[in-house]
């Protein structure tokens, strides 16, 4: 075997036990979760913003960037729900690079994945704390799911992970809203056959237990454009990219057909700046058709305090160290004009 066994991973219910949610805090999410379902729903007209940096590394910086949407949040409130990205594990394409804070909770030390399970458990507790207001996560994971899962008001399934079959059944039985983004490929047919299996009652193996599943009707698809097989981008946010994906949508009969635009990664070629270029073009096709409108849901911006990326050590204090965001003053602008244009 070429396994060395390096430390006891604690179990999700000892985490908890010695990091409980507040009876206080766990009222505000069930009255969060509530209301972002009814957005998914249909049975309310508001906008999904998930918002906030490509990873979540250090928790200072975190948590001063959402105390910030927490105060726009205020002010937008009458027409969009902003969900924080809070994301503690990042994909890797080669499996080279920083993996994300359950990795490494400091990321200039060696990685330690129990202190890592303790410190996203204990940010994101400070974010609810502090900002009262629930978060999305990357499922990169599915067996990490139990450390946050009191705590998660939106689960997104990555690029990578949307055709693997522990992903779908472990959304089948999550009661919150799953994006499923279509693959690198672009296939749009992979997001259809996830969301439609995840809204599906399974009986399969997790946790060690024989669990059997609801299946979860708030599953849904994130375009994020994709990647051809030269290495060129290949957007799908314009309006006959939304057209086509909702007529095939609908064919399927799924319920709550519901789309999630993410403006950075493929669709906009990794050129964090487009963003509000892409978001401005979403709300223009959702103005034009009354199908677009009640099917596009929401956003995806990548956004943090300081614009851009850079390295590990040579980031400045709430800059990315993974993809490149946009910056604070062009994020809030960004957010009244979405609010103004709704």
């Amino acid at each position: 075997m070429g396994f060395e066994y390096l430390q006891k991973i604690p179990t999700a219910d000892e985490i908890i036990n010695d990091m409980p949610l507040p009876a206080d805090l766990a009222e505000i999410k069930l009255k969060r979760d509530l209301e972002i379902k009814d957005v998914f729903t249909g049975n309310n007209s508001k906008f999904i913003l998930i918002i906030g940096p490509c990873s979540a590394d250090d928790e200072n910086s975190v948590c001063e960037y959402i105390n910030r949407l927490s105060k726009l949040q205020e002010t937008v409130k009458d027409k969009i729900v902003i969900i924080p990205r809070v994301y503690t594990n990042k994909p890797r394409t080669t499996g080279e690079g920083y993996k994300g804070m359950l990795h490494q909770p400091d990321p200039n030390e060696a990685p330690n994945i129990v202190e890592g399970i303790k410190a996203l458990r204990k940010m994101h507790l400070r974010v609810l704390k502090e900002s009262r207001l629930t978060v999305a996560d990357e499922m990169l994971y599915p067996e990490n799911y139990p450390y946050l899962e009191d705590l998660l008001s939106y689960v997104a399934i990555g690029a990578r992970s949307v055709e693997n079959q522990q992903h779908r059944l472990t959304v089948s039985g999550l009661t919150i809203p799953v994006g499923m983004k279509n693959p690198t490929s672009g296939d749009l047919n992979v997001v259809l056959n996830s969301i439609q299996a995840a809204q599906l009652s399974h009986v399969f193996l997790y946790k060690n237990w024989e669990v059997k599943t609801r299946g979860n009707e708030l599953v849904h698809g994130i375009l994020r454009g994709a990647v051809n097989q030269y290495g060129r981008a290949i957007p799908n946010y314009h309006y006959e990219h939304l057209s086509n994906f909702i007529e095939s949508y609908l064919k399927r009969d799924l319920a709550n057909p519901a789309i999630i635009v993410d403006v950075n990664h493929a669709n906009s070629d990794k050129d964090y700046a487009q963003q509000p270029r892409i978001a401005m073009e979403v709300i223009h096709s959702m103005r034009s058709s009354q199908t677009i409108s009640e099917t596009v849901k929401g956003l995806m911006i990548e956004s943090y305090l300081i614009e851009g990326r850079a390295d590990i050590g040579k980031n400045k204090y709430g800059q990315s160290i993974t993809d490149a965001c946009l910056g604070w003053e062009d994020s809030e602008k960004l957010v009244l004009k979405i609010a103004d244009r709704l």
